[in-house]
């Protein structure tokens, strides 16, 4: 198997691995960000370029290195491939500005976005991002569209990962919505309101990864951080029915896809494991979700409460 060094570590992965899945092999902080890239959604990746990275050997048979900052989602291995992640100032300050380039329309409206909390776009700014902007142009501004009876468009927040028009090509029976014009006027729509209407729409919701869609029936209910996610399935005939529940108090305000360490849904579901089963007796409870310590929505989820109190005895000692 081809050998790839990543920031000084070394590891064997199958044949035609692209840098970034050999990276998330390795784990930590040498794994690049992703806004566009998506394991399950097949031609993903390229569209944002925060996961450049550096080559610096091409292989053991050329071992020139590439001209240009590569986008890792896209670039696949070769034996002997050694790259340069964050420990080049050169990919450091280019994915600077490739955030800032996301940024430049992006609303700063977090207080009221549903997705605050669990938003790539927050994530990517806090750890890429700079202080300020150079930007003094207006920003674009569009209206807020239902393209579904359940899903609700905010063009402005949009950053054209092109996600959703993967998930509606690759799941859905057709596709009624993409990306309208070019350049700075570019924006996904569709040609009629409300025309999104089939099983496998909702996880158009899922994959966005900023406050672009959204699920109405979860709209300014209540911040994740404030939620109590559980892991649950049914028997489902239409998909795995193996989702994560979102409890406050009592009551299931959201259903989603259970998602992995890198953001992304493990398992489709359908649309109405997602909408119509909010009911406790329509689910079987397995387990909290765990949570990443990092995570907001970590706040007061305590997965080990015996550990947790031990941990606070040796503090007061």
């Amino acid at each position: 198997m081809p050998k790839v060094t990543i920031d000084g570590i070394s590891i064997e992965v199958p044949e035609g691995t692209s840098i970034l899945n050999a990276a998330r092999m390795i784990g930590g902080e040498i794994v690049p960000p992703a806004m566009c890239y998506y394991t399950k959604l097949e031609t993903s990746g390229g569209y944002c370029r925060t996961c450049m990275v550096k080559v610096v050997k091409g292989s053991e048979k050329d071992p020139r290195p590439m001209p240009k900052l590569v986008a890792s989602c896209r670039q696949p291995v070769m034996d002997g491939l050694e790259v340069q992640n964050i420990t080049s100032p050169e990919v450091v300050e280019a994915r600077a500005g490739v955030v800032e380039f996301l940024l430049m329309n992006h609303p700063l409206d977090c207080p009221i976005c549903d997705q605050a909390g669990e938003c790539n776009l927050q994530d990517l700014g806090y750890e890429h991002g700079k202080d300020g902007t150079r930007y003094e142009f207006s920003r674009r501004e569009f209206e807020k569209k239902d393209i579904g009876d359940k899903i609700q468009l905010h063009m402005t927040r949009c950053i054209l990962c092109y996600r959703c028009v993967k998930v509606a090509d690759q799941l859905c029976p057709s596709r009624v919505h993409g990306v309208m014009n070019r350049g700075d006027v570019a924006e996904i729509s569709t040609y009629i309101e409300k025309a999104i209407d089939n099983e496998m729409s909702g996880n158009m919701i899922d994959v966005c990864p900023v406050g672009a869609l959204t699920d109405k029936t979860f709209r300014f209910k209540s911040r994740v951080w404030f939620t109590k996610p559980v892991e649950a399935h049914r028997n489902c005939t239409k998909c795995s029915g193996n989702v994560r529940l979102w409890f406050k108090g009592e009551d299931v305000l959201r259903v989603t896809g259970r998602k992995d360490q890198w953001g992304e849904v493990k398992e489709f579901i359908c649309n109405e494991c997602r909408y119509d089963k909010k009911n406790v007796s329509d689910w079987v409870i397995e387990q909290p979700t765990h949570v990443d310590r990092q995570s907001v929505i970590s706040q007061n989820h305590y997965e080990n409460l015996k550990q947790m109190k031990l941990d606070v005895k040796k503090l007061k000692k």
